[in-house]
Order: C-alpha cells, then structure tokens, then sequence
C-alpha cells in the first residue's frame, strides 16, 4: 500500500520534472558583478531547469532548517523526560529490590 501511495506522488512529479527540464533547455547566464555588466568578472552559463531545480533544493534544505530550529524545545524536553524516566525506572527497581530484602528478612507473621 505504501509503495502504490509513492508511486501515485511521484510519478507524476516526475513527469512534471522532466516536462519542465525540457522546456526550459536553453542556456542562461549568472551575473555575479553587480558593477560591470558588460564584461563580468563573474558569470555562469547553465541550462534553465538547474536554477530552477536548484532553488527548489535550496527551498527544501532552508525550509528543513527552520522547521529543525523550530521545533528544538520539543527534541530538548523529549531528551529530558527520556532521562527521567530511566532516573524514576532505576528507583523503581532499587525500591523493589530493598522491599524483596526486607520480605525475606522480616519476622513471620504470627499464627492464630
């Protein structure tokens, strides 16, 4: 079922990637000298559909970023109840251990 459900998603994205690769072949150029236009000290040609499929990764990994940052505390107070649950666990089981003690050594009871 879950592979039916991936498949359903990302076939058709697929195919609209491939859609948008194809019609956005032609090359374009990065312009990194804001100053001189003409002949830039730094520029870059590449197809289209790397910039746009660039942006959309730097969306996702930004986008993954703020939501990590976000959501911290949760991870942090998560953290902090694991911990004390193995802190009151291990009481736990000391407690039982002194009260198993303490069942062996006691007096018996007294007979009617």
């Amino acid at each position: 079922m879950k592979r039916l459900f991936q498949f359903l998603i990302f076939a058709p994205l697929a195919i609209i990637l491939i859609a948008i690769s194809v019609a956005n072949r032609h090359h374009v150029t990065l312009n990194l000298d804001p100053f001189n236009t003409e002949t830039p000290a730094l520029s870059f040609t590449f197809p289209m559909y790397w910039g746009i499929f660039a942006c959309l990764v730097m969306g996702i990994v930004i986008g993954g970023m703020v939501v990590w940052m976000k959501q911290g505390r949760f991870r942090r107070e998560a953290r902090d109840q694991k911990f004390e649950a193995a802190r009151a666990r291990n009481e736990a089981k000391k407690f039982k251990q002194q009260v198993g003690l303490l069942g062996k050594n006691a007096l018996p009871a007294p007979k009617a």
